[in-house]
């Protein structure tokens, strides 16, 4: 090649590289050497190697939430692709920006070898599943121009897709054009002077709002129109990107995941706004039951959807209402000494309240725990909340930390882990050792998919018998998070009461690199009280 030629994994990488993208979560195979090779050449990707595709997947959605931009995921043909499905799906529900190259056969093998079909895996209708935006590279050059369009739809909030034949790689490519900026669709006035005659109405209203304005401007203004306004500031149940939290912060109520727990919490609503954020629909149907959580008679409006400006949006609102010198609701520090006693949801949340430092990022996969840690942290240092479970696929807890802390290099990361969700993505140990990512993970084990017991209570027409129970039990053997931690290269200790967690905890955050507690925890009194309700109530 010329002084100034260049092959199509240099015209792709210069793409990705032009539009701000610096970090690339791969699980290489055959098909993307020459990338391996391109990459290695230059310092302006860094390449994380990860154990398996779930956590490439899920570590390049942790980062997008915590860096506001993408990160690229490097993938093996058809396979490879599945394997990182689970994940995408949650960022693609989250609305987060991720690009992904997958490798596939040269484009001259493909019709030629019914081989291919083998090992390509049809890798374009699998991207089509999980990407808003998925393309194959006809040419070297080609692949460079997906990669400018890709990089700017996925800033955009898209899960963005580009297949990579192997010839397109090696191949002559005229260098990439120049990155574009995203575009985000404006909001119709008529958007705003409704909503904002909701909130004169008199109603009890929800302003619910997610995705981008959970953080930053937005969130401010949004606790400014609840507070000039009396309506009171919801999120929805899981939330997407980052959501700025803690003492001093706007106080938000997420609308509760269970969903005799979000009727009883939506009762008395007569009327929701949706600014980012989706309609209350129960993740599940179930027999007898509402789709909604919200009441029947409950007015719904979407005033902004997650492509527009929500930031933008809310400040018109906020005009078009007059609070923009209002008084915000925030929450309160919290003040206690430290827990003692059994080791509880809620001492664990009063630890981490105590001893979180100011701007650190929470990663919430602490499943039937959660709520009550959640309701503990609300006074802790201000703090970023992030949750994975946005398309209900578990096991992103711990890639998303890995992620999170690869974005975020000089501030502490806590993951709150349940055991069984975490056996989904325990490789991720591994690259956070390797990464010396500041990640401290709390493993929540209770030895049993608690989330099942509710779940059967909702069928069951007696007590479960002992072959249902082994299908909820992961007591059989026990798991041993202390020790398959240090195999995995982060240390680990065990916490069985709450003082030792504290202890473990403090040292904890006083020390760079992984550090793993394996909490011994009860379910709470208050879960066996819901399965109780559910039922007594199916009928």
């Amino acid at each position: 090649m010329g002084c100034c030629a260049v092959n199509g994994a240099q015209a792709l990488f210069k793409a990705l590289v032009d539009a701000g993208i610096t970090t690339c979560f791969a699980n290489p195979g055959t098909s993307e050497m020459q990338l391996v090779y391109e990459m290695g050449l230059s310092d302006a990707l860094r390449p994380i190697l990860c154990l398996q595709e779930d956590i490439v997947t899920g570590a390049a959605d942790g980062y997008a939430r915590m860096k506001g931009r993408p990160a690229v995921t490097l993938l093996h043909v058809g396979s490879g692709f599945a394997n990182g499905i689970a994940m995408l799906h949650n960022a693609g529900r989250a609305n987060a920006p991720v690009v992904n190259v997958v490798g596939a056969n040269a484009s001259y093998h493909q019709p030629n070898y019914p081989e291919h079909e083998l090992i390509n895996g049809r890798i374009g209708d699998l991207a089509r599943t999980v990407s808003h935006w998925s393309q194959e590279a006809r040419s070297a050059s080609h692949l460079g121009e997906l990669g400018r369009e890709a990089a700017m739809l996925a800033q955009a909030g898209q899960v963005c897709t580009i297949i990579a034949p192997t010839n397109c790689h090696w191949e002559d490519a005229s260098p990439p054009p120049p990155p574009i900026p995203p575009i985000r669709p404006g909001l119709a006035p008529e958007a705003i002077e409704h909503a904002a005659s909701l909130l004169r109405n008199g109603r009890k209203t929800g302003l619910v709002i997610g995705n981008a304005a959970l953080h930053g401007a937005a969130l401010e203004t949004a606790g400014r129109i609840a507070g000039h306004t009396g309506a009171t500031l919801l999120s929805e149940t899981f939330a997407s990107r980052r959501f700025e939290r803690g003492a001093g912060r706007p106080v938000v109520e997420p609308i509760p995941y269970e969903l005799e727990m979000a009727l009883q919490f939506l009762a008395s609503f007569e009327q929701l706004i949706f600014v980012g954020a989706g309609f209350p629909v129960a993740t599940f149907a179930y027999r007898s039951k509402p789709v909604m959580k919200s009441p029947n008679d409950c007015t719904l409006f979407e005033m902004a959807s997650v492509r527009q400006d929500l930031g933008a949006a809310l400040e018109r609102l906020a005009a078009a209402c007059g609070a923009e010198g209002a008084m915000v609701a925030r929450s309160a520090p919290f003040v206690g000494p430290a827990p003692s006693g059994p080791l509880t949801a809620a001492a664990i949340g009063e630890t981490l309240s105590l001893l979180m430092p100011e701007n650190a990022i929470l990663v919430d996969e602490a499943a039937t725990n959660a709520p009550w840690i959640f309701a503990g942290t609300r006074g802790a240092r201000p703090h970023d909340y992030l949750n994975p479970l946005n398309g209900g696929a578990i096991g992103g807890g711990l890639p998303m930390a890995l992620g999170a802390a690869i974005a975020c290099p000089g501030r502490k990361t806590v993951l709150l882990q349940a055991d069984g969700s975490g056996m989904y993505g325990v490789q991720a140990l591994w690259t956070m050792a390797r990464e010396h990512a500041d990640i401290v993970i709390v493993v929540l084990r209770n030895d049993r998919y608690n989330i099942l017991s509710l779940e059967m209570a909702r069928v069951r027409e007696a007590e479960p018998n002992a072959r249902m129970e082994s299908m909820m039990s992961l007591a059989n053997p026990v798991i041993d998070w202390v020790h398959l931690a240090q195999g995995l290269g982060v240390p680990g200790a065990q916490a069985t009461s709450a003082a030792s967690f504290h202890a473990l905890f403090h040292a904890a955050m006083s020390e760079p690199g992984p550090r793993l507690i394996e909490c011994v925890v009860p379910i709470p009194p208050e879960w066996h009280q819901l399965e109780d309700l559910v039922h007594r109530s199916r009928a």
